[in-house]
């Protein structure tokens, strides 16, 4: 794992706003555990998007430093 690599953390979604509401929207009936495991499976594929391992490295730690 590359350390330092390149994270993007400006805003970068074209439409934030219609992201953020179809995320909401995508959870609307489902109860806590199901949308734990939505969140998790959402996380997965977008991180298989990615692809990069220091990139997703970096988001982990940037995450978790934010807490």
């Amino acid at each position: 794992m590359t350390e330092g690599a390149p994270l993007k953390t400006d805003p970068n979604i074209a439409a934030p706003d219609e992201f953020y509401e179809a995320l909401v929207r995508a959870h609307d009936g489902l109860g806590a555990a199901d949308s734990e495991r939505l969140n998790a499976r959402l996380i997965l594929l977008l991180a298989n998007q990615i692809g990069d391992d220091a990139v997703l490295h970096a988001a982990i730690r940037a995450a978790r430093d934010s807490l």
